[in-house]
């Protein structure tokens, strides 16, 4: 009678599986080798389950293989509309929330300052999944008007609720991921038209236009073109930053802005395990995000003009205006300046990785090797 053995860690098998170390063990999820490949469900969503009276069909299509299932439920597959919110937005994010119909649209709100109880009067709020985390918000500048207008916004809005809480296999079941700031006007935005356009452009990753009036502008890219449905670059002849024809990197083309990127399914996959988890500004990544694009980023990342925002750029938080007493976003002796400093460490370090793996990865080959000096092609 043999012993019982520690499983190897190296073995690509497991501890009682059935399965040899050389057979299909390279196309099973790590940790189910020692289960039947039928019984792994190997993604999730936000669905909420009735408790009682499930159907025989809806207990047929649990029992059918993923694949089957994944098939069938293709046709019917919502999208994920996730924003980073403050109580002092309350009644914007109603606006946006209310453009986006149940039916069709999960939502997800990540409370960064902690106050949830107080959005329960929306009758939308029963059906919203909040999560709350205090400080773990994008940063608002709100010293003196001339100084905020030197300064960018410092980060990707849902970073840190995005690494932790929209892993692509948590968000597998939606065909696209909204992964929106709170200051959005969205008046003339219509999810439908949207989504429509960006399947029939082939847009893996995007985002609607800015009113270039009303909006907080930071990037000649994602200004509306009136008389367009789609464009996917921009044009700067003047000044520094400059975009022609022929400029091939971002932010000329291939790129858009973390205020309201839209990814699809397999996108979002890619750009989630690019996110650092230790990295909290997320600077850097809006120049990588055309690498997830599923293909060429000047094709298929762009942004929709018929339907598009005006982009508020409300600083709210800690903002003389604001409701201080609900807001707990600011650590003790922590200033604007301070937070840039942060930003600017953070982009270093992302860069530095960046081209550590480059270098370290011997059978990965860049698809858009940098421009040589004094080419125009930037």
């Amino acid at each position: 009678m043999s012993s019982w053995k520690e499983p190897n860690e190296h073995y690509s098998g497991s501890f009682g599986s059935p399965y040899s170390a050389n057979v299909e063990s390279s196309y099973r999820v790590h940790g189910t080798e020692s289960l039947p490949r039928g019984i792994v469900s190997a993604t999730s969503d936000f669905e909420r389950r009735s408790l009682w009276g499930v159907s025989r069909d809806q207990l047929t299509l649990t029992l059918e293989p993923v694949c089957v299932q994944m098939d069938k439920k293709e046709k019917a597959k919502k999208s994920l509309l996730a924003i980073a919110v403050g109580i002092n937005q309350k009644e914007n994010v109603d606006n946006i929330v209310k453009k986006f119909p149940p039916t069709n649209f999960t939502i997800m709100l990540f409370h960064y300052d902690g106050v949830v109880d107080q959005w329960r009067d929306f009758p939308w709020s029963e059906s919203t999944l909040h999560i709350s985390a205090i400080n773990q918000t994008k940063w608002l500048f709100f010293g003196h008007q001339s100084l905020f207008r030197n300064m960018v916004e410092c980060t990707l809005a849902s970073v840190w609720f995005a690494k932790r809480f929209l892993h692509p296999d948590i968000v597998a079941e939606y065909s696209y991921i909204f992964l929106w700031d709170e200051d959005l006007d969205v008046d003339h935005f219509h999810p439908a038209r949207y989504l429509f356009i960006v399947k029939e452009e082939g847009l893996e990753i995007s985002q609607p236009a800015l009113d270039p009036i009303k909006s907080a502008v930071h990037h000649r890219i994602t200004v509306r073109s009136a008389n367009s449905r789609v464009h996917r670059r921009a044009y700067k002849f003047h000044g520094s930053g400059r975009c022609y024809e022929n400029s091939t990197a971002p932010p000329c083309t291939g790129w858009v802005e973390m205020m309201a990127p839209v990814f699809s399914r397999a996108a979002w996959r890619c750009a989630w395990h690019m996110i650092q988890n230790d990295l909290i500004h997320a600077w850097g990544l809006d120049m990588r995000l055309g690498y997830c694009a599923q293909g060429e980023r000047s094709t298929n990342v762009g942004v929709v003009d018929s339907e598009y925002l005006v982009h508020l750029g409300m600083r709210t938080l800690g903002h003389p205006g604001g409701n201080k007493s609900s807001i707990h976003t600011f650590e003790s002796g922590c200033t604007h300046l301070q937070v840039r400093k942060q930003c600017l460490r953070e982009l270093e370090i992302f860069r530095e990785r960046w081209d550590k793996a480059v270098m370290d990865d011997d059978c990965w080959t860049d698809p858009y090797p940098p421009a040589t000096k004094g080419s125009k092609a930037s």
